[in-house]
């Protein structure tokens, strides 16, 4: 009978810290927009405007919308997995390796990514370390990346706001 008891105790507390495990994790799912105004957005580069993220199981579904100075948007799908194994992509001819994974009890996303250019000057890799956090009681989404490229190193943190 003890047994029993401790038995169901075990699986009663595992499945509370199960649940909010998962809760903390949906957080990031919905549409995010980049507040231009907390934001500061670089001259002549682009940038992340918006996001869409989806967790599914152990999947990341994302859109990812970049905009440069003009407006002007480019969007693209990826689907990565968390389990820090990398998931392969195209966007717009450039071959793009990435993987995620959740760290200090998932309330911190890592996403990391290397994007091969073609120019004129042969292949460049651009190298993207990206720490997503949510702040539930602002409800703001804050990005903080280094982007590495030419073997400068570029950093900086966006903040979001959920549209949905």
């Amino acid at each position: 009978m003890k047994t029993k008891s401790v038995f169901s105790l075990m699986t009663l507390l595992f499945m509370v810290i199960s649940l909010g495990t998962y809760a903390q994790r949906s957080e990031f799912s919905g549409v995010w927009n980049l507040d231009r105004e907390k934001t500061m957005i670089p001259d002549n580069q682009l940038f992340l405007s918006k996001i869409t993220m989806k967790l599914d199981g152990d999947t990341l579904h994302t859109t990812r919308v970049y905009e440069n100075g003009l407006g002007e948007e480019y969007p693209f799908d990826e689907n990565i997995s968390l389990d820090s194994n990398d998931c392969n992509i195209v966007i717009y001819d450039m071959p793009r390796t990435s993987k995620a994974f959740f760290a200090e009890n998932d309330s911190l996303l890592n996403v990391e990514s290397k994007t091969t250019f073609y120019g004129g000057n042969g292949d460049e890799d651009l190298i993207a370390k990206e720490s997503w956090r949510i702040d539930p009681e602002a409800g703001v989404l804050t990005m903080e990346f280094t982007n590495t490229m030419s073997g400068s190193d570029f950093k900086g943190t966006y903040y979001y706001t959920r549209s949905n």
